[in-house]
C-alpha cells in the first residue's frame, strides 16, 4: 500500500508547489513508482513538470465524477512519475464541492483504485483551507508543511494545525504530520536563524532536519518545466531537496 503524503499550508509563496515537484522527481529518480496530483487551481505543479495545465481530463473532472483517475493520470518526462493534472476549472470546484454530500471524500475515493500502484503520492494544495485542501487531507496519510523562514512564518502555522485536528477528529483518523519542512532560508540573516531556532523549539520532533535554501536555481527551474534536480543537479537546492526526499522515505 502507497503512502499519501499531502503539501499543505494556507499561506501562499511558502514553497509547497516547489517541494510537491522535486520530492516527487527524486523519489521517481530513487526508483520508485510516484504520483503527483496537482491539487491547485494555479496548475503551477504541472506546468513545472512540463506539461500544460489546458490538458483534458483532469482533476476537475474526477472530482466532479465525470472520469475516472486512470483517464486523466498522465506520463511526465520523468520515467516512474505519472501526473493528475489541475486545470483552470478547478477554481469552480470550491464552489461546487461543498453542494455534494460526502464531497470532502471525493478525492480520497478517487485515488483508492491506484493507490497500490504508486509507492509515493504527492498532493500539492493550493493556499487555502478550503474545500480543495480538506479533500487533500482527507485522501492524505501524512501532511508536509512547508514554513518560510520569515517574520510571519508562525502566524497561521496555529490555524493549520486546528484543521488538521478537525480533519483528523471528524474525517480522517489516520493523518499524521510528517514534518515541518523550513524553506527559503538564508542562513546569512539574524531573521532566518531566529526563525530556524523558534520553530524547531515550538515543534521539536516535527521539524525535517532537512533546511530548504534560499536559491536562484530553484526559482529558474519551473520556467524551463523542469524540477531544479533537473535544471541544475549539482546546485544547494537539488541538494537540498535530495536531502529532503531521503528524510521523508525514512520517516515512512
Amino acid at each position: 500500500m502507497g503512502t499519501i503524503y499531502a503539501i499543505a499550508n494556507q499561506k501562499g509563496g511558502v514553497g509547497k508547489t516547489t517541494t510537491a515537484v522535486n520530492v516527487a522527481a527524486c523519489i521517481a529518480e530513487a526508483g520508485y513508482e510516484t504520483l503527483l496530483v496537482d491539487v491547485d487551481p494555479q496548475a503551477n505543479a504541472t506546468v513545472g513538470i512540463g506539461l500544460p495545465k489546458d490538458g483534458e481530463p483532469s482533476i476537475y473532472d474526477v472530482l466532479m465524477g465525470d472520469a475516472t483517475v486512470e483517464e486523466a493520470l498522465r506520463e511526465t518526462p520523468i520515467g516512474r512519475l505519472s501526473l493528475l493534472p489541475s486545470h483552470p476549472d478547478l477554481a469552480g470546484a470550491s464552489v461546487e464541492l461543498p453542494r455534494i454530500p460526502g464531497s470532502e471524500n471525493r478525492l480520497r475515493d478517487a485515488l483508492a483504485g491506484v493507490r497500490d500502484r504508486f509507492a509515493f503520492t504527492l498532493l500539492d494544495c493550493p493556499p487555502s483551507l478550503g474545500p480543495l485542501t480538506v479533500n487533500a487531507l482527507v485522501a492524505a496519510d501524512r501532511v508536509i508543511v512547508p514554513v518560510q523562514t520569515e517574520y510571519f512564518a508562525l502566524e497561521g502555522l496555529a490555524g493549520l494545525l486546528d484543521t488538521l485536528a478537525l480533519v483528523q477528529r471528524e474525517l480522517n483518523p489516520r493523518l499524521t504530520v510528517a514534518g515541518m519542512l523550513l524553506t527559503m532560508h538564508d542562513a546569512r540573516t539574524n531573521l532566518a536563524r531566529d526563525v530556524e531556532r523558534e520553530v524547531r523549539e515550538h515543534f521539536p520532533a516535527l521539524v525535517f532536519d532537512t533546511v530548504i535554501p534560499r536559491n536562484v536555481r530553484i526559482s529558474e527551474a519551473p520556467s524551463f518545466g523542469v524540477p531544479v534536480i533537473h535544471h541544475d543537479p549539482h546546485s544547494s537546492g537539488a541538494d537540498a531537496y535530495f536531502e529532503l526526499a531521503k528524510e521523508v522515505a525514512a520517516r515512512g
